[in-house]
């Protein structure tokens, strides 16, 4: 029966993926409704299995057949459901038939819509993959998986260069971390003759020695070198920024909402490393607050719709990862759940106004939508309200313990976050009102067909804006549902630490509060009371241009990086390749000549033959009975 769950929600989603992409183009529009069904019917299952193992507090486990075998080495090819996997596939699967249902509409008419619905579904197959395999192997099969479809997807309307350059950008980046992946995983599988989560925490359980912490302190960096790649910290977030370039339902599922998560469902996956890696966690808590501000401080001048979110979703991430520094796992798993709902809220909301603009992305030439689009307003406002941090909205109640927790540990990373989210509500009000308040700033051509989106993409949007509100209500300040919930997978929950709560905490509440206030106030001040209008790019000056241009980083790894890979690429294709040909096609004409002369001695004289017979023999006769 388990093993018919396992395979039940795995396979419906490939059945869908295979369906569109080989008769996407016969199916026709319906191939949007086969592939909602199939995410549709893992949600479904993902639910059961839910409910299952929340009564009867065992998890799913099925090693469907045995992979590997090699000395005292053994993979199973398993797939595990507990409570992390089935929180995890409840909103990748929830939001997932959401976003696969908002598609229907918004990828409407496009010449390619069936493959487009193969590559939604193909990516959230494997996406499961990513959160069930019970090893790291089968894990890692789930984490290529995604980085392909993201490939696919990011670069979907390939008729556009620039598309196809951010696709292939997304692709190799997240490479550099999946090599890192792949050194963890090498030297865990040394260190404990397995790659299974359950064997490796029972080994680290009996205890170790302080040669296996040293190495495991090497695994875990390499394993979070990999979580950087694919959750775009500093170094590696350059690529989620330039992935805007898919159809916006790509960033709301890929980009907001699943696999920029993985990250965090590795390092949380394996806490019971981390653990052991006190140094790394602090690296992990350091570029997290980092990236945090760093990422924010370039959503302030953005003026593109989908940058300012994209920038946004590596600053939330950044916070994520403060948390899970800390130590504080189950923390960094809320603010997760809460940042699926209002940012793919957020996401789908701007695809929402880039329909009814008719593809329009800049921020300047939209305003006063509000009039025209209330139902997207009306969730956009909410979501903002929850990414801000104002109470009662989930991320409110998220952010705020990430901060509390950073308060506690470090204060200099808890002022870092601090003014990383200043700065999230300032942009994210910026861009509400730069998108929906004032005066319309578009062409009379955009404005007469200025519409609200049909009810398959609102209700979407009007469920994960109800999300937004509620979701906070999982981990309630004293009364933690979820902390409760992670216990079981968390080796050292830090539940009724983290909801200790005192003066110190109301006040500390007070200051997040009064922070998103702070930035309320000067986005209102600046873009409603002034009406400031961004300027145009080729008057923008000073440190906001550095801001504009994202701090010139793109351009520096393109001078110390990129361009000196091009220069050893062909010195060794314009002066190695060459030089080796040629004395490889030296010694060929050698032997070749060679050959030319000795074969002239071929010439049908059988008087030559039999001389050289004969003086071979005597040579023979030679080396037998005189010589020796």
């Amino acid at each position: 029966m388990d093993t018919n769950v396992i395979l039940l929600l795995l396979l419906v989603p490939l059945l869908g993926a295979l369906l569109n992409i080989c008769f996407g183009k016969k199916l026709g529009n319906g191939s949007g409704i086969i592939a909602t069904l199939a995410v549709l019917v893992s949600f479904i299952v993902t639910v059961i299995a839910f409910f299952q193992v929340n009564t009867t507090k065992q998890p799913i486990q099925s090693d469907l057949f045995e992979w590997m075998a090699f000395a005292n080495f053994k993979v199973s090819f398993g797939f595990l459901l507990d409570q992390l996997s089935l929180l995890w596939l409840l909103f990748v699967t929830g939001i997932g038939t959401l976003i696969h249902w908002y598609s229907t509409s918004y990828m409407k008419g496009d010449e390619n819509y069936g493959k487009f619905f193969g590559y939604l579904n193909l990516f959230v197959f494997f996406m499961i993959v990513l959160v069930t395999g019970s090893n790291l192997l089968i894990t890692f099969i789930g984490w290529e998986g995604v980085g392909l479809c993201s490939y696919l997807l990011i670069g979907f309307w390939h008729k556009n260069q620039s598309y196809n350059d951010a696709a292939k950008k997304a692709f190799i980046v997240n490479r550099i971390g999946d090599l890192g992946f792949l050194v963890g995983v090498f030297i865990l599988a040394f260190l404990f003759q397995s790659v299974d989560y359950m064997t490796i925490k029972e080994s680290l359980m009996h205890g170790t020695n302080h040669q296996i912490n040293t190495w495991i302190g090497v695994a875990a960096l390499a394993l979070f070198i990999g979580a950087v790649g694919k959750s775009a910290q500093i170094p590696l977030y350059t690529w989620l920024p330039d992935a805007m370039a898919g159809p916006t339902p790509v960033s709301a599922l890929i980009h907001a909402a699943t696999m920029v998560t993985a990250g965090i469902f590795l390092i949380t996956r394996l806490n019971f490393v981390f653990d052991l890696a006190p140094q790394i966690q602090n690296i992990i808590a350091i570029v997290g607050a980092v990236t945090s501000l760093f990422a924010a401080s370039i959503g302030l001048v953005q003026n593109d719709i989908k940058k300012v979110l994209a920038y946004s979703t590596v600053s939330q991430l950044g916070l994520m990862f403060m948390a899970v520094g800390f130590g504080a796992y189950e923390i960094a798993v809320f603010h997760v759940i809460t940042h699926a709902f209002f940012k793919a809220c957020l996401f789908l909301g701007s695809g929402s106004v880039i329909h009814a603009m008719g593809g329009e992305q800049d921020m300047r030439k939209m305003g006063g939508l509000n009039k025209f689009m209330k139902a997207t307003y009306a969730t956009f406002l909410v979501a903002t309200l929850a990414i801000s941090g104002f109470p009662p909205f989930s991320g409110f109640f998220s952010k705020d313990e990430i901060l509390m927790t950073a308060f506690h540990n470090n204060p200099a990373l808890y002022i870092i976050g601090s003014l990383a989210s200043i700065m999230t509500a300032f942009y994210m009000f910026r861009l509400l009102f730069l998108t929906f308040f004032r005066n319309f700033r578009g062409t009379q051509e955009q404005k007469n067909h200025l519409h609200e989106s049909p009810a398959s993409m609102t209700i979407p949007l009007w469920i994960l804006g109800i999300l937004s509100v509620v979701g906070g209500v999982i981990s309630l300040p004293g009364n933690s549902w979820l902390n409760n919930y992670l216990q079981p997978i968390i080796l050292n929950n830090a539940a009724n630490n983290h909801h200790a709560f005192g003066t110190i905490e109301y006040v500390l509440m007070a200051v997040a509060v009064i922070g998103a206030l702070i930035g309320f106030g000067m986005a209102y001040s600046k873009y409603i009371k002034k009406g400031d209008i961004p300027q145009e790019d080729e008057q923008i000056t000073g440190f906001h241009k550095v801001l504009y241009n994202k701090y010139y980083v793109d351009e520096i790894y393109m001078k110390i990086i990129v361009k000196p890979i091009y220069a050893l690429g062909t010195f060794f294709r314009d002066v190695v390749e060459v030089a080796l040909s040629e004395t490889i096609f030296g010694l060929g004409k050698i032997v070749d000549g060679l050959s030319l002369q000795g074969k002239k001695a071929q010439n049908g004289n059988i008087g030559l033959y039999l001389f050289a017979f004969v003086f071979g023999v005597c040579i023979i006769l030679y080396y037998l009975f005189i010589a020796s």
